[in-house]
């Protein structure tokens, strides 16, 4: 499907719940979308069914899923499903809404092939300029079609050091010269006025905007892949 008309289809087309994921620690459901000749599946994240957390503003999480979507398609990487904030006739409030990916679930990071494993720097940048603090192997998804879709994304964009994934595979090595020039594009965008940090704006908070600035400057100016930190927790858990 058209991807403009996928994000029409997920705002305003009727939604029905399906069934719910029950191993996650927010409520998350799986849904029917029915638009114009269109029905399709979609994951939805309705705020009240967030648990607080210490550190992340409290009902934050969906328009978070919403921001993740935003700058892979502003860096022209189209690396997360199409997603939306539905404000309005959801069935349990306002949350995000994600286009559902088929996918084999046996298949993720840790038992990816060689041709799927080349494509993980591009997933490491992008976790790094995000700042992902729960990049899980099962949420590396590949598609019927082969093509690589990242999901998952509520806890991200903190302006606090919180990165936490499982890929460290290419630490210590130089970013391509490929996803730099991506990546200053971007950056350049992020001004207060400018197109991607108005876009931004509604989902994440003018200080984490900022904070993600400073990140892909560092990451631009460092054309490196970091090495795990050894002053905290590295790794998400579960792993999967």
């Amino acid at each position: 499907m058209d991807k403009s008309l996928a994000l029409t289809a997920l705002q305003q087309g009727s939604l029905r719940l399906e069934g719910q994921f029950i191993y996650g620690s927010n409520y998350t459901f799986m849904g029917l979308c029915q638009y114009q000749q269109q029905t399709l599946k979609v994951v939805y994240k309705p705020i009240k069914g967030e648990r607080p957390l210490w550190d992340f503003p409290h009902q934050s999480l969906a328009k978070r899923e919403v921001a993740a979507f935003i700058v892979s398609e502003r860096l022209g990487w189209n690396l997360v499903p199409p997603t939306v904030f539905r404000r309005k006739n959801a069935p349990l409030g306002p949350g995000s809404a994600q286009l559902y990916i088929d996918h084999n679930p046996d298949y993720h990071y840790f038992t990816f092939e060689e041709k799927d494993r080349e494509r993980l720097p591009m997933v490491m940048l992008f976790d790094l300029l995000i700042n992902n603090a729960d990049r899980k192997s099962g949420h590396l998804l590949i598609d019927p079609e082969g093509k690589l879709w990242l999901i998952d994304h509520g806890l991200s964009f903190h302006v606090e050091d919180k990165l936490r994934t499982v890929i460290w595979d290419h630490a210590g090595e130089p970013i391509s010269e490929r996803l730099l020039a991506d990546l200053e594009t971007f950056i350049t965008q992020l001004l207060p006025g400018q197109s991607a940090y108005q876009a931004l704006l509604p989902y994440v908070a003018a200080d984490e905007l900022d904070a993600l600035k400073k990140r892909g400057a560092e990451l631009l100016a460092q054309k490196r892949f970091p090495l795990p930190p050894e002053d905290r927790r590295a790794y998400p858990w579960p792993l999967v």
